[in-house]
């Protein structure tokens, strides 16, 4: 029965899996690392500057105010 339990009792491969990794570990270059935070820096949108909207100026009428006099009185009837 104890040979069963060892057969089956659950192995932790944690210290061989941690060997694996750190083993194959690859460090970037400075300078290629700098390259790509300096890329992706600024790239959210709080970190772009508003856009500048141009002001509109208030557009005038086109009709003059004998155009509006002469609305009301084919419109309305007034004199």
């Amino acid at each position: 029965a104890p040979e069963e339990y060892h057969k089956k009792k659950p192995v932790n491969h944690l210290r061989e899996n941690l060997q694996y990794m750190l083993k194959g570990r690859l460090v970037a270059d400075k300078a290629v690392t700098e390259q790509v935070l300096a890329q992706n820096r600024g790239r959210k949108s709080k970190d772009q500057p508003p856009e500048k909207t141009e002001k509109k100026k208030p557009e005038g009428t086109v009709f003059t105010e004998e155009d509006f006099r002469k609305f009301e009185r084919e419109y309305f009837g007034i004199p």
